[in-house]
């Protein structure tokens, strides 16, 4: 008897469309795969902005994970609801959302919340609050390591911890480094990469160390560098995309086995001419900030060939037309599938018993409660 392919669902005729949809066994083999890379589990810190779903936040705690990472507010109250122990807001709170995050840590008690810092004053502005709460806040510096995007220069870092120490509201947990301009595909140039970075943040750890007596924590990397870190160093490891992948990952990064876990979902809904074939996968359903050939693949119709997108709409050609008709269902893949997830509200799941559940993308918004 022939196996069914992975990916089909039951009751095809009542899906609607567009639809996300998630495969919790894929998930879960992710999830063991991500541990089996790794020596120690302690050391996963794994970054919830690809899934942003709490179904999935508590398959990840059912599998032993307790650290997370998260880029906004809304994101860390989902793990607070999860009762997640150590969560890591890696973004630096300014303005109205260093009150968000102390709205956060008196409303869900049984998680330590820390934050990124790469300013004196903000710190002070987060000393002054956690004085007026009568609390304390625990901060990770974050060190701009080549991207550019946030963080000091690591020579300064120093001058920065030293500000942080004179702070007795403020915690000092570590050091933080993103990496996101290392996404070579070749494994060799990206380790070349990193080896920098790995010399200068374990210098940094034992300046510090020297000085306050106590050892300090490094969080670094994404996916794209996680295999290096996990193995050449004991930093934690903070990779995203593992948990669903997406085309564009599986063929940049050959040595990472994680299976593709999430597709979209569409129909075909009009036939505007012989070889043309529009369905319903516009940009508000699936990630356009790519190329327009690198935006999906149809799994079950690898041949057709994106030819124009619109927001509702997605037209593609054929050389074998009598192949298909409207109404027909199309299994996408995507290329990105981090902004693919946050354009949709729920995300339909396959479960390991074959039935059908809606997850709720529930951090996509800006605001759950806080």
């Amino acid at each position: 008897m022939q196996e069914q392919p992975w990916y089909l669902l039951p009751n095809e005729e009542q899906i609607e469309t567009p639809s996300l949809v998630f495969y919790e066994d894929r998930l879960r083999e992710n999830i063991e795969l991500l541990k089996g890379m790794i020596n120690d589990s302690d050391r996963l810190r794994p970054h919830v902005k690809t899934h942003k779903c709490l179904e999935i936040t508590n398959l990840l705690l059912s599998a032993g994970i307790k650290k997370f990472k998260c880029a906004t507010i809304a994101e860390a109250e989902m793990l607070g609801m999860a009762k997640a122990k150590d969560v890591l807001l890696a973004y630096q709170p300014v303005a109205e959302n260093i009150n968000r995050f102390f709205k956060l840590k008196a409303k869900y008690p049984e998680t330590i919340f820390s934050c990124l810092v790469d300013d004196a004053r903000v710190a002070e502005k987060l000393a002054t609050k956690a004085h007026e709460q009568g609390a304390s806040v625990d901060v990770y510096v974050d060190l701009n390591v080549g991207m550019n995007r946030t963080g000091i220069l690591p020579k300064f870092a120093l001058a920065l911890f030293k500000v942080l120490e004179a702070l007795p509201q403020l915690k000092f947990k570590g050091l933080h480094a993103y990496d996101g301009h290392i996404h070579d595909s070749s494994m060799q140039v990206r380790k070349q990469k990193c080896k920098p970075i790995i010399e200068q943040l374990n210098t940094l750890k034992k300046e510090i160390e020297q000085i306050n007596a106590e050892q300090i924590t490094i969080v670094a990397g994404g996916t794209p560098s996680f295999p290096i870190f996990a193995a050449d160093t004991a930093f934690e490891c903070s990779p995203g995309t593992f948990i669903l992948w997406d085309e564009g990952y599986q063929d940049a990064y050959e040595e990472q086995k994680f299976n593709t876990a999430a597709l979209v979902l569409s129909r075909i809904v009009s036939i505007p001419n012989r070889g043309l074939l529009c369905t319903d996968l516009g940009h508000k359903a699936v990630a356009a900030e790519k190329a327009l050939e690198n935006r999906v693949v149809f799994i079950n119709a690898s041949r057709l060939q994106v030819r124009s997108q619109s927001e509702e709409h997605l037209v593609l050609s054929t050389t074998e037309p009598d192949n298909y008709r409207i109404g027909d269902l199309l299994y996408g893949l995507p290329y990105h599938i981090c902004p693919t997830v946050a354009l949709h509200q729920q995300a339909l799941c396959l479960t390991n018993d074959k039935s059908l559940e809606y997850w709720d993308i529930i951090s996509r918004n800006r605001k759950i409660t806080i």
